[in-house]
């Protein structure tokens, strides 16, 4: 129940606009044309299976404060990836 007292709603905010916050949703596509898409969330809504991951994750790290057409990169397990921002927005891609 500690979580349950703990809990703090983020909402949207219209300054977030073309920009990576918590919450976004985040098209992105590597040097080989393969695209990803994710949605930056807190640590106990991970879901991989929906391309939820944590806003502490190395990924969610890089994109936080980007916007479309910035390019991250991530340091992973098989080195590092660069990947390129295509769309950012707060409802869920289509």
């Amino acid at each position: 129940m500690k979580r349950l007292e703990a809990l703090n709603i983020v909402d949207y905010d219209p300054r977030q606009d073309g920009k990576v916050f918590f919450g976004a949703w985040v098209e992105l596509e590597n040097e080989d044309g393969d695209l990803v898409r994710y949605r930056i969330v807190g640590t106990d809504e991970i879901d991989t299976r929906n391309h939820h991951i944590t806003i502490n994750s190395p990924m969610a790290r890089a994109l936080i404060g980007k916007q479309v057409d910035d390019e991250v990169q991530v340091q992973t397990p098989s080195g590092l990836k660069e990947w390129y921002i295509n769309k950012i927005q707060y409802t869920p891609f289509e």
